[in-house]
């Protein structure tokens, strides 16, 4: 019987290392902040990776880099590239190298629905942010267009904007108190 069905059973506290396991929550490992600023997302997905040993432990002191990573389709298969996973210090020969291409794990109706997409519209796929979920490394990777300068300082106008009108909310309930 696993813990979490005998702590169940028997009325136990769990510890809160169970508890977030047993809730679905994840640890994010990396986060491609810029993606968000330089591309306007569209459909998102999580996928897996497939890792070796060192990878996996690098990943988990959080030794990763999106800064440059893209994912491609090529011959049917989604793979991860350019992402920078930082060799494990305790590696030795084992190590392994930190730009090689990565693959990763899409059912195939989803791969042939991106490649399609990626290909009539000229949209790209980036990941986003790669994280731990149920002790397995997750990326999770969106359907993107690049933006140009002008689509930048629209959307930076426009979330100043919404701040100056929140603020301005804000400063309005504190003189009606």
């Amino acid at each position: 019987m696993t813990r979490l069905g005998f702590a169940a059973l028997s009325g136990l506290q769990l510890s809160s290392d169970t508890k977030s396991k047993a809730s679905g929550q994840f640890k994010i490992l990396a986060d491609n902040r810029q993606a968000r600023h330089n591309y306007e997302l569209f459909d998102r997905l999580e996928a897996g990776l497939v890792l070796t040993g060192t990878e996996v432990k690098s990943a988990r002191t959080g030794r990763i880099n999106l800064q440059d990573a893209f994912a491609e389709i090529t011959s049917g298969e989604a793979w991860l590239v350019n992402a920078h996973f930082s060799p494990y210090s305790h590696g030795n020969r084992f190590n392994h190298e930190a730009m090689r291409r990565r693959k990763l794990l899409l059912h195939n109706k989803e791969i042939e629905k991106w490649f399609l997409k990626t290909r009539d519209r000229g949209l790209t796929l980036i990941p986003l942010k790669i994280y731990l979920k149920d002790g397995r490394v997750k990326c999770e990777v969106a359907l993107a267009r690049g933006k140009k300068l002008h689509d930048k300082r629209d959307a930076e106008r426009k979330r100043e904007q919404e701040a100056e009108a929140k603020a301005g909310m804000v400063r309005r309930r504190e003189r009606e108190k």
